[in-house]
């Protein structure tokens, strides 16, 4: 007979991922602030905040994916394709809405497209989602006609000041302390998405069934859980992460790029990785989601100021996405069980 005993909340806490990489963070944090002081001023951490949430927003829809055991490579080039078509429509001088309503609409077809051949007809989403990278960045240099776009008529300064506003907007003197750095656009958008996908998470039955499809598919079929219709949802959510941060960012610079989103698979899946999110499915978290994004931009700035060459941070994010699969490993009792398989025959021989 198997006796089950439930954690405490500490325990819980103590033995999530995304609690052991949100306090190398801060110490981190803490030991860049006193070997360069330009690190911890507010507009440094306005740079670090605005420069991580569109991979913490894309992070979230990531988060989706891999709890059902799949896996998205495409975000960076839809992100690409959304921008483009937006960038377009605002050159023909249609409205903003109009233009951002297309941007949306082309991201989530897209996502639709994944989510079909993964879920109903039932191809890996490795395969799937890899055409659809080299699709949809092809459509993005065909559509651009391989320029930059930033010719958006009337509406340009709406579009900046989406993509650019901060918040708290030039503070009176005294209102705020000098440290307070100016969050962007960007940061509020994550987030908001983050709480609705943490609340999610927590409160609907919708994310318990998507929970059941990562840690067993065919038993969640069996129990008769929606898989194929949960699956395509999870690829048109994070197409939908990845249309918001083209938007956001096609504001931002003022101009669309169809070279935008290139590599951000690999940051998306190592922040979400890093996180504490499962390459297996069965778990994930909003919070990890935002933490292991902010992780790998301190890293990144971090570099900067030490005078490291940046050369250098794909190293050191592949080191961190073995480690952080380790970690998972340990924390489940795996590693050390199967280290121990591995070596013991080996002592013997």
């Amino acid at each position: 007979m198997a006796v089950a005993r439930e954690k405490t909340p500490l325990q819980k806490l103590l033995a999530a991922q995304s609690f052991w990489v949100a306090v190398a963070l801060f110490a981190l944090m803490l030991v860049m602030s006193a070997l360069e002081p330009t690190f911890s001023t507010a507009e440094n951490f306005t740079n670090i905040s605005r420069n991580f949430a569109p991979i913490g927003i894309m992070a979230l829809g990531m988060t989706l994916v891999l709890i059902t055991g799949g896996i998205d490579l495409s975000v960076g080039s839809v992100m690409a394709l959304v921008a483009i078509v937006a960038g377009l429509f605002l050159t023909w001088h249609y409205p903003w809405y109009v233009a951002f309503s297309m941007g949306m609409a082309t991201g989530l077809a897209c996502g639709a497209f994944n989510g079909f051949f993964v879920a109903y007809v039932g191809m890996p989403s490795f395969v799937v989602t890899l055409g659809m990278l080299s699709i949809a960045r092809s459509l993005a240099v065909v559509f651009s006609g391989n320029q930059m776009l930033y010719q958006f008529g009337p509406d340009a300064p709406i579009v900046k000041a989406i993509g650019q506003a901060k918040w708290p907007l030039h503070p009176p003197a005294g209102w705020a302390p000098a440290w307070l750095p100016e969050f962007s656009s960007h940061f509020w958008t994550m987030i908001v998405l983050a709480l609705v996908v943490g609340w999610i998470f927590n409160f609907t039955a919708w994310a318990r069934h998507l929970f059941a499809i990562g840690g067993n598919e065919h038993a969640a079929r069996l129990t008769g859980v929606p898989v194929d219709r949960i699956k395509f949802q999870v690829y048109v959510f994070s197409a939908f992460t990845a249309s918001v941060a083209a938007l956001l960012l096609l504001g931002y610079n003022g101009s669309a790029l169809n070279a935008l989103g290139t590599g951000y698979e690999l940051r998306v899946i190592a922040a979400t990785v890093i996180g504490g999110a499962s390459l297996i499915g069965g778990y994930g978290t909003a919070f990890g989601a935002l933490i292991g994004s902010a992780f790998l931009e301190v890293i990144r700035n971090a570099l900067l100021m030490a005078g490291i060459d940046s050369n250098w941070q794909g190293a050191l994010v592949g080191a961190f996405i073995i480690l952080a699969v380790l970690l998972g490993m340990q924390t489940s009792g795996r590693s050390l069980r199967m280290l121990w398989q591995h070596w013991v025959p080996i002592q013997r021989r």
